[in-house]
C-alpha cells in the first residue's frame, strides 16, 4: 500500500501535474494540503475518473486539506477537535479517515508567521489540540498516521543553514519541542534519513533559486503509531515533483506499507 502527503499550493493550479503524478506513482492514499478552493470548486469528477475517491475540508482560497483514496474512504472527520481557531475563524486544517486498514489524518499545521505574532501562539495551542485528538489512535493497534505540511523541522538538520534560520518560526524551542510531545503520545517519525539525497528537504521557497541551491527544509512529515512504523518498507521524497514549471513549492512524500 503507497501512501503520501503533498502540499500541493492550490489544487486549482496544480490539477494536470497532480493527476499526471497519481498516474504515474501509483498512490492508494494520498493527503493533500493548502487545496485553496472550496468544496464546490474541488476536482471530484476528475479524481474519481481515476479511481479515487475524495474527502475534502476546505472554504475558499486559503488552506484547505483533503484525503484522496482509491481503497475507499470511511468514517471521515472534518475539523481538528478543540481546535483553539484564530482571530475568532476557525480554518480547515485537519481531515481524518479511514482509507482500507488504516487511519491517516490530513494535516496543515498553521504557519506562525513571526515568533512575537498571535498565530505563533495559536500555532503552539493547535499541536496541543492535536496532540490530544490523536492520542487514543496513536496507543490503538490499527496502523494510523499524521500525514501533512507540519511547518516545522524536526531538527537543525532539516534545515539548509541553521543559521539562516535564528529568531525564524520553524525551528524554535517550543515548536520542536511541540513535536516531540506529539511524538510522545505515541507516534513516530516513519521517514529515515538519509535517503536518497543526504538532506532529503520537502520544501523550497520560489524566491531566490532555492531549489536549484538545495536550500530547502523538511517539514511535511509522516508520523506514524508503532503498528504503521512497523509496516513501513520503503519511504522518499519525490524531488523530481518539484521541478519544471507550475509546480508546487512543496514535493510529495511517499511511504510504502506493507499491510
Amino acid at each position: 500500500m503507497r501512501i503520501a502527503t503533498w502540499n500541493v499550493n492550490s489544487i486549482t493550479a496544480r490539477l494536470p501535474r497532480l493527476l499526471a503524478w497519481l498516474e504515474s506513482s501509483g498512490t492508494d492514499v494520498l493527503c493533500l494540503q493548502e487545496a485553496k478552493v472550496g468544496e464546490e470548486q474541488f476536482p471530484f469528477d476528475e479524481l474519481r475518473e481515476l479511481g479515487y475517491e475524495a474527502a475534502v475540508h476546505a472554504t475558499g482560497r486559503w488552506n484547505g486539506v483533503a484525503v484522496l483514496s482509491r481503497v475507499g474512504i470511511e468514517d471521515v472527520v472534518k475539523g481538528l477537535p478543540g481546535d483553539p481557531g484564530f482571530d475568532g475563524v476557525v480554518e480547515p486544517r485537519a481531515l481524518s479517515a479511514t482509507c482500507g486498514p488504516v487511519r491517516v489524518w490530513s494535516v496543515y499545521v498553521p504557519n506562525g508567521r513571526e515568533v512575537a505574532h498571535p498565530h505563533y501562539q495559536y500555532k503552539l495551542q493547535w499541536f496541543q489540540a492535536l496532540k490530544a485528538a490523536v492520542a487514543d489512535d496513536a496507543r490503538g493497534s490499527r496502523p494510523f498516521a499524521v500525514l501533512g505540511d507540519y511547518n516545522v523541522a524536526p531538527t537543525d538538520d532539516d534545515v539548509f543553514d541553521p543559521a539562516a534560520f535564528e529568531g525564524s518560526t520553524h525551528v524554535t524551542a517550543a515548536e520542536r519541542a511541540a513535536l516531540a510531545a506529539l511524538r510522545d503520545a505515541g507516534l513516530n517519525d516513519v521517514v529515515p534519513r538519509p535517503l536518497k539525497y543526504e538532506h532529503p528537504f520537502t520544501y523550497w521557497d520560489y524566491r531566490q533559486l532555492c531549489f536549484p541551491k538545495n536550500r530547502g527544509m523538511r517539514i511535511d512529515l509522516v508520523y506514524g503509531n508503532d503498528p504503521f512504523a512497523q509496516a513501513v518498507k520503503d519511504a522518499y521524497v519525490d524531488r523530481e515533483e518539484r521541478k519544471g514549471k507550475g509546480a508546487s513549492d512543496h514535493a510529495p512524500v511517499v511511504v510504502d506499507l506493507d499491510v
